[in-house]
Order: structure tokens, then C-alpha cells, then sequence
């Protein structure tokens, strides 16, 4: 049983199908953030670096994450936002394979990530070049002018999965770096990046982790690698020895040579909070728990709704814990939803997600949240002005 839903703080009458995208609050982060600004910041002031053990926490929760995608101990770390890490890690990759010009994607990452790269390109200017294709057709674009293969695991839009292991080894078998984004994957579906014998990985904790806004991301570097990878991004606390102010750059041994600047302490004091909530729970119930949620509510959407269109893939095992639907109106179909408490979101064009999270949703929610979709549908609510206007957040 990986319900638990008395650990969020939920608001009263929503029904909240965004986990994807933010999660929702725990309990114990706004007493946590509390008093560690109290207690903490307030009391101890510049001491807390050493006394209240700020300085250590980005390695510390790394391993509480790591635990849940398979990283072993001291192999991950936290710090910085996902842009960055995604910045750091495909910049580590092209100093591994000199000689090798081509970073492959597919058009179904990320937009950020695929920024990060461009820039990452255009700031070299040593004739690197950015390759995408289509999600299908990865692995037979992998070849040996590869330098790094950079994935989204789980697509933003349609939740469509890749099948981790397969094209890490096809990455492997012509000589590529492999680097994974888990923003979709982490806490979300079970990875095992020792298993797949990925390079490099980097993700997010405001989604499934429940971090809060703005939470800081993660990146992992496989154990044997972590000494000898070179960080582009050469902050202070990624130096061997920070407190020396050595004007020559050293990097730190292991993992720690991944962190940049300054740690977010009142943001990674509500992560750490927020990884209660995880302790006891195996990542195989929580993906049981979650298929079953969504093929009931794909089941019922379909028979109840046919004005929208299934844009996840229908097999289970190919997508991550979130639903997509296509409908034309789909941003003022979702305003309308959540005008009546059932809150996903929307994502162009055309895209209206839900995401599953069994640990603060049921099969009672999924139901209820059905019926309040098969009345904006049929009963046309969505088509009223006032759900045609764009926020700047979709």
C-alpha cells in the first residue's frame, strides 16, 4: 500500500492531477522550512554552515534520491537547477569523446534541454552539432559519429517511455556518452541507472518528489567515471578544497566536483522534508499503483468522452505515470476543469495531461475527476470566453 495521503497538505475540493508538474506540499516540509528558518538561519546564523550541517546536504539528499533510481551511495548530487546539470553533463560528455562532433536528442525532449545544448554549442563554436529525430528512431541514429546520446526518459507531453536499458547499450556498442534526463521518471516510474550502465543522469525534484517551486535538480555520474569527468561549469564548491579561495581551479574528487555554487538551504530543507515521505516505500508498488490508476481512467474517459483522444501510448509498459489526451480546445477544456477543482494542464498544441501519483490519489479521485471531465465535455463549458485566455504558465 503506497497510499499516503494524510502526509499532503491537499486543499479541500481539488482534485489534483499535476504531480507532474509540482507537486503538491507535504506536511512535514512547512514545518521543516519553518523552523529551519527560525531555528536555524534566525538562531544560528552563519554558524548553520557548520553546526546546523548546510554544507553537506546536497550530498546527503542525493543519496536519498539516488536510492530511488538506482544510484549507488555518494554517486549523486544536488544543487543548481536541471538547465544547468543538463549544461554540466553534456559538457562533460564531449570532453569524453574527442574528436566525435554530433550530440543526438529526439524531438520529443524538452525544450530546455535542447536549448542547453544549442547554447552550450554556439559558445564552443568548434563545429559541434545538435542531431534530433524522431523518439522511434534513436536507436538506429546512434552510430559512430556520436559523442553523447541525451534523452528525456519519459516524454513531457505524452508520457511516452524509452526503453532505458536498450539504448543505453546501443549508445555503449558505438562509443557514445549516454546521459538521461529522469524530470519525468524520478519517483515516478523504477529506474536503475546502475543497471543500465548510463554515463551521466539529471533531474528534477519539484515534480514527483515534491520538493516545492523552484527545488533544486540532481545529477548523477557512474561511480568509476566521477573522478576523471571534467566539470565545465568550475563553481567553488565543485573545488577540492573551497576554504583554501585557491585562484587555480581543482576539482573536488568523486561527485562533489558536480556542484557549482552557493546550495538553495531553505529549498533543499523542504526536499529533505519532502524524502519522509518516500522512506518504506518500493518504487515497484508505486508503479503497480499507478498503472491501475490510469488505465481506469483511460478506460472510463474513452467510453464516458469521445471528443478526446488518447495521446499517451495505450501500452502500459511504454509510458511513464501520466495520461495525455488530444483535443483542439484543449487549454480551455483544462481551464474549465480546474475552474471546477480537477487540476492537470496543458500543453501545446493541443495536450491535456493528468498525472497519477498513488501516494495522495485513489481510484475514488480518478473517478470523480472522470466525472467532472464527461460534464465540461458534453455540457460544452470549455467554450466560454473567459477559458480562452492564456496565462503566462499553461
Amino acid at each position: 500500500m503506497v497510499l499516503r495521503k494524510e502526509m499532503f497538505d491537499l486543499p479541500q475540493g481539488v482534485l489534483y492531477l499535476d504531480g507532474n508538474s509540482l507537486g503538491p506540499l507535504p506536511k512535514a516540509a512547512q514545518a521543516r522550512v519553518s523552523g529551519m528558518i527560525a531555528d536555524e538561519w534566525g538562531q544560528m546564523l552563519i554558524r548553520g554552515w557548520n553546526d546546523a550541517g548546510w554544507m553537506a546536504q546536497p550530498a546527503r539528499i542525493g543519496d536519498k534520491v539516488g536510492r530511488l533510481i538506482g544510484a549507488p551511495e555518494g554517486s549523486v548530487v544536488m544543487g543548481d537547477t536541471l538547465s544547468i546539470k543538463v549544461y554540466q553533463a553534456v559538457a562533460s560528455a564531449l570532453k569524453m569523446r574527442p574528436g566525435r562532433k554530433v550530440i543526438l536528442s529526439d524531438t520529443g525532449n524538452f525544450p530546455t534541454d535542447l536549448y542547453m545544448v544549442q547554447g552550450l554549442i554556439n559558445t564552443l563554436d568548434q563545429g559541434f552539432e545538435l542531431k534530433t529525430v524522431a523518439p522511434e528512431d534513436v536507436g538506429d541514429a546512434i552510430d559512430d559519429q556520436i559523442a553523447a546520446v541525451m534523452l528525456t526518459e519519459v516524454d513531457y507531453r505524452t508520457g511516452r517511455k524509452h526503453d532505458m536499458k536498450a539504448i543505453t547499450e546501443i549508445a555503449h556498442a558505438n562509443g557514445a556518452v549516454m546521459i538521461w534526463d529522469l524530470a519525468h521518471s524520478t519517483g515516478a516510474v523504477p529506474v536503475d541507472l546502475a543497471a543500465s550502465n548510463c554515463e551521466m543522469a539529471v533531474g528534477c525534484t519539484y515534480k514527483y518528489l515534491n520538493g516545492g517551486p523552484g527545488a533544486p535538480a540532481f545529477i548523477y555520474v557512474r561511480p568509476d567515471l566521477a573522478g576523471d569527468v571534467q566539470p565545465a561549469l568550475a563553481g567553488w564548491l565543485g573545488h577540492d578544497a573551497p576554504f583554501d579561495f585557491d585562484p587555480d581551479y581543482r576539482p573536488a574528487g568523486g561527485i562533489e566536483r558536480m556542484r557549482v555554487g552557493t546550495p538553495p538551504i531553505i529549498q533543499l530543507a523542504a526536499l529533505e522534508a519532502a524524502m519522509e515521505v518516500w522512506e518504506g516505500v518500493d518504487m515497484a508498488d508505486v508503479r503497480k499503483a499507478s498503472v491501475a490508476l490510469q488505465e481506469v481512467f483511460i478506460r472510463e474517459v474513452e467510453a464516458r468522452v469521445p471528443a478526446l483522444t488518447l495521446a499517451s501510448p495505450r501500452d502500459a509498459a511504454q509510458r511513464g505515470s501520466q495520461v495525455s489526451f488530444k483535443f483542439e480546445q484543449g487549454y480551455a477544456a483544462m481551464q474549465a476543469l480546474i475552474a471546477r477543482g480537477v487540476i492537470g494542464d496543458f500543453r501545446a498544441p493541443d495536450i491535456m495531461r493528468f498525472g497519477f501519483t498513488p501516494l495522495y490519489i485513489d481510484e475514488a479521485d480518478v473517478m470523480a475527476a472522470v466525472e467532472h471531465i464527461e460534464t465540461v465535455m458534453r455540457d460544452k463549458l470549455w467554450d466560454d470566453p473567459q477559458y480562452r485566455t492564456r496565462s503566462r504558465v499553461t
